[in-house]
């Protein structure tokens, strides 16, 4: 998987109107929680659609974005964490052990 570090309120502008043209996935990650580390590795092992842009965000660097993105998107803040972005707007989102490639790719298919 090749992820995009997402590290500004620029690249979230850019990101957003990107998914006008491609679905764009943020994937919200504390490097302090098994948890994450455990949806990250499995989004890892998935097979990866070329239809999606996957994002990696940082928490512990990065909560202001986050913070950002919640409110931007309308979703509540949650960690890990996962928003599928198509058309400027997030049409999926999930949290912790519901983070799943399959269920990703559902949403994706059904928007």
């Amino acid at each position: 998987m090749n992820w995009i570090d997402l590290i500004d309120e620029q690249q979230l502008s850019s990101l957003k109107e990107l998914s006008k043209q491609k679905a764009q996935l943020i994937f919200k990650h504390s490097t302090r929680c098994a948890i994450s580390s455990m949806a990250k590795s499995r989004l890892e092992r998935s097979t990866t659609p070329d239809s999606v842009d996957f994002y990696y965000l940082d928490l512990v660097k990065h909560r202001q974005l986050s913070s950002k993105i919640a409110e931007d998107f309308g979703v509540y803040h949650e960690s890990p964490q996962v928003l599928l972005i198509k058309n400027g707007e997030c049409i999926y989102d999930e949290s912790h052990s519901g983070i799943q490639m399959d269920e990703i790719l559902e949403h994706l298919n059904a928007a």
